[in-house]
């Protein structure tokens, strides 16, 4: 099997340990971003340009697919999943089609093919300005959610909880989204929908993370993990547990919702990232991505329930049908965290051998590297990287997460 990983504008290195995943299945693995460093990939089987402008990675995919006859395509990016379907389309390999992916990266797309499939979602408005925004908040009523329609990993997500706070958070926003590298890392030459801030309604319950597989129209939830962060008004999506603690009714009712969003979604062959959330005890969903989550998810998806996301990445890619069957937890109990710092510039990240050696750890990945400028809320939601424990239950895995992540020393370069 030989398959071509695609980035319009590369990520550092921070999708480096999934394609490695990926080569460990025994796949062929090529990679091509359109702008990247010279060293990211072996470099018989890599690739970059300098242009990550849709007709360029087009072209040299098509020259490249030419000389190695590649199977499939794929990426784990946010910021390539338009790009990759027009890349796939045009190779005549599979794809899910650059309507879908559109609609599944673009949050107010993605929110309207919601409302005309009468998919449970908060109630949403796209604002263009600061006085829509507060009439928008006024209607809903607070708290209400401040969000990009071509955002990712949180990035300028704000919880709003009245008018002087919306001001401050607008503003904020408006000008971060600008300046964002998950737009930035776009293609272009793309149609993606408005690039703005949609207004939405607070939904009031618990959140989950689920990875899923759509094939032929049957959907499955490989794992399903609960959000535990305490929230404040911003969100790190930094603590999560699985197996879920939700019970099989609801379970059977977050896979009606899911299925529904799907559809409304136009995906029928595709690995899925879905988050849902609990208002007044019913699932409503907050969005459907068209790659693997991140933070580990896919480590605690193998452990938790037996289903290996990646794996259904490259499967998937090829047009082949994965082996998935539908959401069955296993006893193994895992925790799983973010490794966060304060704003500044990453001097030096220390891993000590009782960290890295731990007999429970099953997740460790520092994505940051000397040099890295860390933003944090309401600048950005940079992380320093991810960590994850399994155990007998819910707090031995969280304890010894815990444990693990205050012993990893983060410095940063004094300020000049």
């Amino acid at each position: 099997m030989k398959l071509l990983g695609l980035e319009a504008s590369q990520n550092a290195h921070y999708y480096l340990s999934r394609y490695q995943q990926i080569a460990d299945l025994g796949v062929d693995l090529y990679v091509y971003n359109g702008i990247g460093s010279d060293d990211f990939w072996p470099a018989e089987r890599y690739r970059h340009g300098d242009s990550k402008h849709i007709d360029e990675l087009i072209r040299n995919a098509k020259a490249w697919h030419a000389e190695e006859n590649f199977d499939g395509i794929f990426t784990f990016s946010e910021s390539a999943v338009v790009a990759t379907a027009a890349v796939a389309t045009a190779l005549g390999l599979p794809s899910i089609g650059v309507d879908a992916a559109v609609t599944s990266r673009n949050k107010l797309i993605m929110r309207q093919a919601h409302e005309r499939g009468g998919v449970a979602h908060p109630r949403f408005e796209f604002v263009t300005d600061l006085e829509a925004a507060l009439r928008t908040a006024e209607e809903f009523g607070y708290p209400v959610i401040l969000k990009p329609t071509l955002g990712a990993a949180s990035n300028f997500v704000f919880r709003v909880d009245d008018a002087e706070q919306l001001r401050e958070r607008y503003q904020q926003a408006h000008e971060g989204i600008t300046r964002m590298s998950w737009y930035e890392m776009e293609a272009e030459g793309l149609d993606l929908g408005p690039h703005g801030l949609l207004v939405e309604s607070f939904l009031d319950g618990h959140e989950h993370l689920i990875e899923a597989l759509v094939w032929d129209d049957e959907v499955y939830l490989g794992s399903i993990v609960d959000r535990v962060t305490v929230e404040g008004d911003t969100f790190d999506d930094d603590v999560h547990h699985a197996p879920t603690a939700l019970s099989a009714d609801q379970v059977a009712e977050v896979h009606a919702l899911v299925r529904a969003a799907v559809r409304a979604q136009g995906l029928h062959r595709s690995t899925m990232h879905a988050e849902v959330r609990f208002h007044q005890g019913k699932p409503f969903i907050l969005e459907i991505a068209v790659r693997p989550g991140g933070g580990g998810l896919d480590y605690m998806a193998r452990i938790s329930a037996g289903y290996d996301p990646i794996r259904s990445v490259a499967d998937v890619a090829r047009g082949a049908r994965p082996d998935v069957h539908h959401f069955s937890p296993t006893e193994v109990h895992t925790a799983a965290m973010c490794l966060l710092c304060p704003s500044g510039t990453i001097e030096s990240v220390s891993v000590p051998p009782d960290v890295s050696d731990a007999e429970q750890l099953y997740f460790l990945k520092i994505s940051a590297q000397p040099g890295d400028i860390i933003r944090r809320p309401p600048e950005g939601n940079s992380i320093v990287g991810g960590i994850g424990a399994s155990g007998t239950s819910f707090d031995d895995a969280m304890r010894v997460a815990t444990d693990l992540a205050g012993k990893i020393e983060v410095r940063l370069a004094e300020s000049r």
